[in-house]
């Protein structure tokens, strides 16, 4: 826990994310992990040690919708072999270089646990705010299922660090949510259809029965959680989205039927771009096996389009990148990408105000208010006029605090 003392970030330019505006002159008051007043520069805080912004952008700290934190290589079967303890010990350099990245909070799309979540809330770890989701429920044969055609053996024990974890009829899935809730899931995540990284699916493959996945869904609905969905094409992302499924993962090959179901559920979409041509350059070299990177064409070039559609269809929009191994320092990446098709503020919204409305922290990230995270970026540039200054965190970001905690501060 933070210290309860007082720190007050004075001559401030706020960035709104919701407002897409920078209000000037602005003061901040934190105390311990929290914000308690925001105002101009008369706002006083008696015995409250002083940073001067110097008139730069001061914005809440980046939320990524889709990360693996225990994915320090890209050979996902070959890591859920190692020692458990092997590879938290790796994970730890993945979540410091995502909070100096100026991630304060990430999404877990499978891996994580509450023992990460606590270890980084408590300080043990250094990072951002991990909401975590435990294992992935894939079926026999699906896109969390390790195994190759050849090779039958896998370590069913919980504590082995695979991603997912395998469960076929809608009894097993139950189950499962409810293990997966019992553990303190912030949400379940599916496997709709095929994927990259798996050794035996199609990308063009559906997963689970729609009996299965509406199972899951009303298990975590039940819990007042909800469920996210890997899938490429149209026909695995709409059957998670008419099933229930609060976001889609991925969504490359989806089309204009998609993008309608995805406003008549008031679902979210969490393209993550940046690991496609990542994995198309790198990802041998980063431990991603032949059949895997033959699999990343299939959706390279299709990303843009599909975040095009959405973007243009009023879709509501999330960033994530879904990086493995060596390659997690292309995080910041997704924001040149997707510069491309939007607007400066609308990246910004989907990194901020956009992505906590879907993990449930209205109000307490992705924001500069009282009651919020004390979850701030001190930045060199206007993000609202040129998104990708945030590209360069060791120029750009003079200040970078976490939950009341200064990780980094170069303004003197």
């Amino acid at each position: 826990m933070a210290d309860q003392h007082q720190v007050i970030i004075r001559n401030a330019s706020i960035l709104d994310p919701a407002a897409g505006e920078l209000a000037p002159d602005r003061s901040i008051v934190v105390e311990g992990e929290e914000i308690v007043d925001v105002g101009g520069p008369e706002l006083r805080a008696a015995d409250a040690r002083v940073v001067d912004a110097g008139g730069r952008v001061v914005m809440p700290g980046l939320i990524d919708g889709h990360v693996h934190v225990l994915a320090y290589t890209a050979d996902l079967p070959g890591a859920g072999e190692q020692s458990p303890f092997y590879v938290a010990a790796r994970a730890s350099g993945i979540l410091r270089g995502m909070l100096e990245r100026g991630f304060t909070t990430v999404r877990d799309a499978a891996g994580a646990d509450h023992g990460v979540a606590r270890a980084v809330r408590e300080g043990h770890l250094v990072g951002p705010r991990v909401m975590f989701g435990g294992k992935a429920l894939s079926q026999t044969g699906g896109h969390g299922d390790p195994r190759s055609s050849g090779r039958d053996v896998h370590d069913h024990a919980y504590c082995a660090p695979h991603l997912s974890r395998i469960v076929d009829g809608v009894d097993e899935v139950r189950k499962a949510a409810r293990d997966e809730l019992r553990r303190g899931a912030d949400h379940l995540k599916l496997m709709l259809g095929g994927g990259v990284a798996s050794p035996t699916d199609r990308i063009d493959s559906t997963q689970f029965s729609v009996e299965e996945i509406r199972a899951a869904v009303e298990e975590a609905e039940a819990a007042n959680r909800y469920v996210l969905g890997h899938a490429y094409t149209p026909r695995a992302v709409n059957r998670g989205l008419e099933a229930g499924v609060r976001s889609i993962e991925h969504g490359n090959l989806m089309d204009e039927t998609s993008v309608k179901l995805f406003l008549q559920h008031d679902a979210f979409y969490v393209p993550t771009l940046a690991t496609y041509s990542a994995l198309a350059e790198e990802g041998p070299a980063a431990g991603l096996p032949p059949v895997s990177h033959a699999k990343v064409f299939d959706v390279l070039d299709a990303g843009l389009n599909a975040l095009e559609l959405a973007h243009r269809g009023g879709v509501k929009l999330v960033y994530g990148t879904d990086l493995l191994g060596d390659m997690h320092y292309r995080q910041l990446t997704e924001f040149s990408i997707r510069a491309q098709v939007q607007p400066a503020p609308d990246i910004i919204r989907s990194a901020t105000t956009t992505a906590a409305e879907l993990l449930g922290l209205e109000g307490r990230a992705g924001v500069i208010a009282p009651g919020a995270f004390a979850d701030l970026l001190v930045v060199d540039g206007n993000p609202l006029d040129d998104v990708t200054v945030l590209t360069n965190p060791d120029d750009a970001l003079r200040l970078i605090m976490h939950a009341g905690r200064i990780h980094r501060n170069s303004l003197g």
